[in-house]
């Protein structure tokens, strides 16, 4: 660490750490090895021949996490503002590659000023390599991204490609074009924090999957993910040697979830907990699309993908936020091989202009083929309300579920009573003279249509269970399911997600 000691207090004085701290705080004890330390630039143009760049400004190596190995990078903003050149760029990119061929996580600390402007297309150069091997990386090996500085221009591209991006207050900035050229081409006063700070993009845009309010807590937050993910495509999730689990405490809460009232909202990270093993629930993308709730979890102490409406959040309805948010977890887990375990309680996707001109057919159309598409075990439990197509939509039969329960007072249909009676018996609706005909008819829509007993009739529900069994049907199913062979896809090169 003594060469990088002349440049610490540069970033103290920003409340930041240095770029071999970050490495430090985030890998085991003495586990980070540095290479390419040598390598810097060759420019010789705008009299970049006289400046001195330390290893490029990018400190690259690989460590450990957890005992695992992973490599690493760090961008060192101290040095040239950490600005990307040609050599800077190579590093990472050769450092990938590496990592592909290791089969080991990819971790980038991202702290720069953007591209190195003196060496012209060198820069891009750099940039179009390292995005290059971002892509080559997606499903082989997992890639995070930390937010630590400026991210701006073409260097927010590698961190929209990986899989995890992780945000700091007070210190993440991530936008294409930063606050001067917004005033420049829009006569617009903005901060650097209102344009692309942490919690911009963890609540608003869904770019960032996590927000710590220190870089502390970023790091720490970072190896918990590792523990939770497979380290490399095929390697197998392997069970806790402990886990903990409350039987009667859970079997009990459970069972007093759902409110009387059925149109009344709830918290579904409360059934979450009432299944998963205690105080294991992480969740991915909290503060976005909130109606949704994603996140991965233990049971009986193997890593589960959990997907669930959260009737809490405008009902659970699925918007175009939220279907994203949805069918990018789903394909994150099933390119990793880890289960899924989807909670159900949706009453619909949210109608109305404003979601038809954001495309919430295009966006929706991504949860049916992330799901319809995912070969991993798919477990699915509805907890109340499954109408419509959005029923369809959250990992039914007929997308593919290898099990589909349902809790008693679960209500399937196309819609519910009072929309479909709205539908079938407008006339009678308006007449009050029809009152106890229309009381009638919901009696009827609700015993004939909507009841779980309909679907299980039907093979569309495996079973209809109590809601204090949910955890061990759960667990058994996956169990059950644990050497899942998928038959083979017809024949294709890829298919079109409709993105």
């Amino acid at each position: 660490m003594a060469k990088y000691t002349y440049n610490l207090e540069k970033q103290h004085a920003k409340g930041k750490l240095h770029a071999i701290e970050r490495i430090n705080a985030l890998c085991d004890k003495e586990s980070f090895y540095e290479i390419y330390s040598a390598a810097h630039h060759q420019c010789t143009s705008f009299g970049m021949d006289a400046k001195e760049i330390p290893y490029d400004g990018v400190i690259t190596g690989f460590g450990k996490i957890n005992g695992k190995k992973v490599a690493v990078y760090a961008q060192d903003f101290t040095v040239q503002g950490g600005s990307l050149g040609k050599v800077h760029g190579q590093k990472i990119a050769e450092l990938m590659e590496k990592a592909i061929e290791s089969r080991c996580p990819i971790i980038g600390i991202n702290d720069s000023g953007g591209a190195r402007i003196q060496e012209g297309v060198d820069a891009l150069c750099g940039y179009g390599e390292l995005f290059y091997q971002n892509v080559r990386a997606s499903g082989t090996v997992p890639q995070i991204s930390i937010i630590a500085g400026p991210c701006a221009g073409g260097a927010v591209y590698s961190p929209g490609i990986t899989d995890f991006i992780f945000a700091v207050d007070k210190i993440s900035q991530l936008f294409i074009t930063g606050p001067k050229v917004v005033k420049s081409v829009l006569s617009l006063d903005i901060t650097a924090e209102d344009l692309g700070g942490a919690s911009i993009h963890s609540q608003k845009s869904g770019v960032a999957h996590f927000r710590s309010e220190t870089e502390k807590e970023c790091y720490e937050n970072v190896r918990k993910l590792l523990d939770y993910i497979p380290h490399y495509y095929g390697e197998e999730i392997v069970a806790a040697a402990k886990y903990k689990f409350d039987a009667h405490k859970k079997a009990k809460k459970i069972a007093s979830v759902l409110p009387e009232e059925s149109k009344k909202g709830y918290d579904i990270r409360e059934v979450i907990d009432c299944v998963a093993d205690d105080n294991s629930f992480f969740e991915v993308m909290k503060e976005f699309a909130e109606m949704a709730v994603v996140g991965f979890a233990k049971i009986e102490g193997k890593s589960v993908g959990i997907v669930a409406n959260n009737p809490a959040v405008w009902g659970g309805l699925l918007n175009c936020d939220s279907s994203d948010k949805i069918a990018r977890f789903v394909r994150y887990c099933d390119s990793y091989n880890i289960p899924l375990v989807t909670f159900v309680d949706v009453p619909g996707f949210l109608p109305g202009p404003d979601e038809e001109q954001k495309g919430i057919i295009r966006h929706g159309a991504k949860v049916i083929y992330a799901y319809s598409e995912a070969t991993v075990p798919k477990v699915t439990v509805i907890t109340r309300k499954a109408y419509g197509g959005a029923y369809i939509a959250m990992c039914s039969k007929h997308l593919g579920a290898d099990f589909v329960y349902a809790w008693p007072k679960a209500e399937i249909a196309v819609m519910g009573a009072e929309g479909a009676l709205e539908i079938l018996y407008a006339k009678e609706m308006k007449d009050p003279a029809q009152a106890a005909f229309v009381a009638m008819k919901s009696k009827e829509y609700h015993e004939t249509i909507m009841t779980p007993e309909i679907a299980a009739k039907r093979d569309y529900i495996s079973e209809i269970i109590n809601p204090e069994e949910t955890r061990e049907r759960v667990a058994r199913s996956l169990e059950f399911l644990e050497n899942k062979v998928q038959n083979a896809a017809p024949a294709k090169k890829h298919g079109n997600i409709p993105l």
